[in-house]
């Protein structure tokens, strides 16, 4: 984002391609994983295993059973929410309130990822 006003970043955010706003569903790694991956951060895919850190929820993990980019939110298997006519949903959860314990190990590309140059070199 090259703005600092809010009104453009949201605008910015809410007008980007099915493609960039894969960016805006990352999250931060477990202490462990960044130490194995060397990163920070990852893309929340379907599969990985994550633990809510922020909300009613919180503490609650599982495996992640859905994305929707549209509204930037990771639904996570176990966690509903009670509908008024007794019916339950998933529950949509934004991805910075999320920490990726384990990760699915099944696509190749993911793992291959490019080391950031800001990474420091373990001694």
């Amino acid at each position: 984002m090259v703005s600092k006003k809010p009104k453009k970043q949201r605008k910015e955010m809410l007008s980007a391609s099915l493609k960039d706003r894969k960016k805006f569903v990352k999250a931060h790694l477990s202490k462990e994983l960044r130490k194995e991956l060397g990163l920070r951060n990852i893309t929340v895919k379907k599969g990985d295993t994550v633990k809510v850190m922020r909300g009613e929820h919180t503490k609650a993990s599982g495996k992640v059973t859905g994305i929707d980019r549209h509204k930037f939110r990771v639904f996570i298997d176990g966690i509903k929410v009670k509908k008024s006519d007794g019916t339950e949903k998933p529950l949509g959860i934004n991805a910075s309130n999320l920490i990726v314990t384990e990760i699915d190990r099944n696509d190749d590309k993911r793992l291959k990822q490019k080391k950031p140059k800001s990474a420091k070199k373990e001694k």
